[in-house]
Formats: C-alpha cells, structure tokens, sequence
C-alpha cells in the first residue's frame, strides 16, 4: 500500500475554468501587443523601449511585446515579505491559508468619536486610527486612513506616511504617492527609520499603491513614483479600480481582462526599473450602480470578480490583492443588508492574500474609529471558515472508525478530546452578538473600546533622534514644496 502524503485542504472560490484563463491570458497579450497603454511619462516610456516596448512619442503609447511580459514574470519575485517595526508583524505573501486585512484608506472625511458627526480629519485622528489597528487582532496591517487636512495639501501622503509609521508597529501600506519627489521622501522616511537604504531594501517596513488609470493609462506622477519605489526595493500594490461598465467592459469576462491587461503592463513597468521588484498584483473593480453612476460594492458580481482576479493572479504565481472587507454604510454599525453583506464576506474566499477596508464607511470615502473595532471584531469571528485543514491518513482516522465500530459514538473516544480544538472553530459569542445585520445597538459599545484602547494601549516609541530626524525630512519636503 502505498504512503499518502499530507495534503492541505481550503475553502477557495473558482470561477474561471483553465481554458477561459487561457483566453484572458492569450487576449491580454493581443491587447498589450496591439492596442498598448497610455504612458504620460516621458523617461518610463524611453524605460521601457530600453526594455523592447515600440513607442509611439506622438501619442505615447507604448506597445508591449509578449517577450516582454514573459521576460517580467521570471524576474518577479513569486513571495514577499511585508516587514514591520516589530517583526512578529511581518506577513508573508502569497498567504498559506487566511489574508491579511488592514483598515479601510484615503477617506476623505471622518465620523466623529464623540458627536457622531461628519468631519474633516487630522493627523491626531490619523494617529489614533493606527493606535487602534495596531491593538487590535483583527487587523493585521494599517491603511493609511484618512487624508489629514491640517497639513499642506501637497505633502499630505508623506505627513500620512510618518504620522502611520509613529502609532503602529505594524506594516504601513501607503495609498498614494503623488510623484517621484513623492516617492523618494517617503522611502527616505522609512530609510531613517530603518537604518539605510539597504537595510529598508531587506526590510520593507512600507508598502505602496499605484493605481493604473482605466481604461489602459499611467499618470505621469503616480507612474514615475512607481519606477523609484522599484528601484529601492518597496512593494507595489498595482490596484487598478475600473467600475465595470464605466471604465471597462459592463462585461465580467471584459472587466477581467482590462484588469490583467493593466496589471501585466504595470509588472513590465517595475520590472524594466528594477529587475526582481517586489510587486503585488491587485484589482478593487466592482461593477458600476447604474442608477448612480457609483460603485456597486455589495453587487452579486463582486465575489465572482474578485476570484476571477485572484485566478489570473495565482496562474502567475504572483501574490495579490483582490479583496474588501467592511460592514460600514453612512453611519457606524451593520446597516448592510444579508445579501450585501454576504457579497462582501465572500470576497475573501478569492484566493487573496491581502485585504483591506476595516472601518470604511459610505464606499469607502469615509472612515469611523468604532466601525474599525466593529469590522475587526466580525472578522476575528469570519477567519474561522479560511483555515487550511491537514488530509492525510490521520486525519482520516479509519483506525478510529474501526475501533468504534458500527452505530457506536464518537464523542467519548480519546481521539475526539484530542483533536476537537484543533479541527472546530468556536465563535466568540460576545463578538457574534455584534453580527445582527441592519443595526447600530453595537455603536457603543464599540466607542467604549476605541476609548479604552486609545487611552491604555501604547505603540512602541520609535528613536527620539530618528523622531527628530524624521520631523525635518517632513518640514524640508514642504519647504521644497512652495520654493
């Protein structure tokens, strides 16, 4: 009788079989090869016809052979390491078994803690956004939240890139960067905390998105960035978010394909500036509201969508980013109703790695400190249907059946007290009584908790030197600004 390996079982999605990846994957090609993207860069067009792309200066579209995809996906590096201040934060991509979920990002206004009204936020809420993240289980990594508008308008991301690596331990995923003077202050900022480039280099302890524009087009600023974040070795989320419909294809087959296609030309991109570039395939695409002209977040397509993404991604063997997660509507609580909640909740079974959206309100232009804690805590409970489970010949326990025989229980056997911990998940019933859907009655109680943490939880300080050292970073950035 021949041995059984140990084989890892988990509850994944498919939606594309081999022959329909194919056909996306051979389309892309045609489509990078005929119809090409947009550049508005100068130097990352003369970059990539260095690299084999056909140029056309007159309307700057760079055409890009199959050679060239083929050559970007051997270099790519098929894991990352999104590293921490505090290694045991660090997270591995692509995951074993459950993604990792940050907070929701780039929210333009806030709900206040205490009034419960809408608001501008600050780099103090700012702060506490990542306090609580950093104390909290449920999330794993910190979006940076909410754009603080008491700092120039110009030097927003770099003041939300230090303000986030001073209140958590925990990896930094930055959501913009403006351009390249952008990039090379942020990467400096993490550099001074680090201890040098190349110490940053081993040790990401940031991440950053650079979002392609659909259909087919890089901003010169956000695509210029994404060269030097290359460069120095700093992941790059490629996260381009076309509503289907409005800037791709109302078709799912079209959406997928636009998002490869975008995602394929942006891995030739970071690969042509630095061979073996760390990078991060990612979509947010939802379908467009018709009757709105909005995203559609909780549309039954979604979860279809986001494990098409997460197939293509995985074909590659590239980590990825093709999940939301989030309760939130105009106001904190669960005011989604169950099939808008469960298109949410079934996102995660894409095959992402990474997740974001802990906290979001109002599709994501808004952001609630309890909705962070609400959110979180519903996925502490959610992780219970991602574990991985072991298949092998113990686990199937014939010997077991065989010693209770026919018609007798198995709860009183040893093997049940032994493994019923390990192979069951128990809900937090505290936690599981947040989950009614169309309520706030959890509202607050979850503001108690994000006052309790704010005053009781300390992050790890970072170096009063390299404090003082990052504050003119950010004061010379800004003078650079308006000279």
């Amino acid at each position: 009788m021949n041995e059984i390996g140990d084989i890892t079982a988990r509850a994944r999605f498919k939606f594309l079989e081999k022959e329909e990846e194919d056909l996306i994957h051979e389309k892309s090609l045609s489509c990078l090869q005929e119809l090409g993207v947009l550049v508005r860069s100068p130097s990352v067009l003369k970059l990539l016809e260095n690299s084999g792309a056909i140029i056309d200066e007159k309307t700057k579209i760079a055409r890009i052979p199959e050679n060239m995809v083929k050559e970007a996906l051997e270099k790519v590096p098929k894991r990352i390491r999104l590293c921490a201040r505090d290694s045991k934060h660090d997270m591995e991509i692509p995951v074993e078994s459950i993604p990792y979920i940050a907070t929701t990002g780039l929210a333009v206004y806030m709900t206040d803690l205490d009034s419960g009204e809408k608001r501008r936020a600050n780099r103090e809420d700012l702060a506490q956004f990542a306090r609580l993240a950093d104390a909290l289980s449920g999330a794993d990594f910190f979006w940076t939240t909410v754009v603080p508008m008491d700092v120039p308008e110009a030097a927003h991301t770099v003041h939300e890139l230090w303000t986030s690596l001073q209140n958590t331990v925990k990896h930094v995923q930055q959501i913009e960067v403006r351009d390249a003077k952008d990039a090379r202050t942020q990467i400096e900022i993490a550099s001074n905390i680090v201890g040098g480039d190349d110490k940053l280099r081993r040790r990401p302890i940031f991440s950053a998105v650079c979002s392609p524009i659909s259909p087919l087009t890089f901003g010169k600023g956000t695509v210029e960035a994404q060269v030097e974040l290359a460069k120095a070795g700093i992941p790059v989320i490629s996260m381009n978010m076309p509503l289907a419909g409005l800037a791709s294809p109302v078709t799912l087959a079209g959406t997928i394909t636009l998002v490869n296609v975008e995602n394929l030309a942006s891995l030739v991109i970071s690969q042509s500036a630095a061979n073996g570039a760390p990078f991060v395939y990612s979509s947010d695409s939802v379908p467009a509201d018709m009757t709105t002209g909005g995203p559609n977040f909780g549309a039954p397509e979604v979860p279809l969508l986001m494990t098409g993404f997460g197939q293509m991604a995985k074909r590659y063997e590239l980590p990825c980013m093709v999940g939301d997660w989030g309760f939130g509507d105009t106001q904190p609580g669960m005011n989604n109703s169950f099939s808008e909640m469960a298109s949410t909740a079934l996102d995660t079974f894409s095959g992402t790695d990474l997740c974001s959206g802990l906290g979001s309100t109002d599709n994501a232009k808004g952001a609630s400190l309890e909705q962070v804690v609400i959110d979180a805590y519903v996925w502490d409970n959610f992780r219970g249907f991602l574990r991985n489970f072991k298949i092998s010949e113990e686990t199937i326990a014939l010997d077991v059946v065989k010693q209770v025989g026919h018609g007798n229980t198995f709860l009183t056997h040893p093997h049940t007290a032994k493994n019923f911990k390990k192979e069951l998940f128990f809900y937090d019933q505290k936690k599981l009584a947040w989950e009614a859907t169309l309520s706030t009655k959890m509202v607050p109680e979850a503001k108690e908790i994000v006052k309790r943490i704010l005053k009781e939880h300390e992050v790890t300080p970072i170096d009063r030197d390299i404090v003082a050292k990052g504050d003119a970073l950010i004061r010379g950035y800004e003078k650079k600004l308006v000279a």
